[in-house]
């Protein structure tokens, strides 16, 4: 009687249904996974010590690839855009926007003449330093690293065209 039980019609048509959707979830899955990967949230691994404290070399942070799409560039946001040099992932903070007047006086940041508040940068390493006063032409950003002492940045390249901008780093913040 116990043999009639488990040779049930369609029993095993049931377990072929169920490996069969294990497989088709785990299509999904790994679809899903490789869109975001790469077109919404993608891991970049820091190499350089440019931003730090912020993001140290060796941290992994997170690109919110349709960030500038969705919510634009703004002053204090940390952004990843290809190295004019090398074409290597670069992260780096806006310090101004397009139309806007940079200049930096002994280490210190002014933003249309009002120095901003950078507790995230040791001016004490960096004192004696100047910028000239610079426009930020329009569909651009001026971008700084946060350790100003071993940054290269839009000081050394130029203001950055925001269609270079490859995302918005998901964390800090000043």
């Amino acid at each position: 009687m116990s043999a009639a039980k488990t040779d049930r019609p369609g029993a095993p048509a049931v377990a072929g249904r169920r490996g069969g959707r294990v497989v088709a979830v785990a299509v999904v899955a790994v679809f899903m996974a490789l869109v975001c990967r790469l077109w919404i949230l993608e891991p970049v691994a820091v190499e350089s010590d440019s931003m730090e404290p912020a993001v140290g070399a060796g941290s992994l942070v997170f690109v919110f690839k349709p960030g500038p799409e969705l919510f634009g560039v703004h002053s204090g946001d940390l952004v990843v855009f290809p190295s004019p040099a090398d074409g290597t992932p670069v992260i780096k903070r806006v310090v101004a926007v397009g139309g806007q007047q940079i200049e930096v006086q002994d280490a210190v940041l002014y933003v249309d003449s009002s120095p901003v508040a950078e507790p995230f940068v040791d001016l004490d390493t960096i004192d004696g330093t100047y910028y000239p006063r610079t426009e930020v032409p329009a569909g651009t950003v001026f971008v700084m690293g946060d350790n100003r002492e071993r940054s290269i940045d839009s000081r050394d390249y130029g203001p950055v065209p925001l269609e270079s901008v490859d995302g918005l780093v998901l964390g800090p913040r000043p």
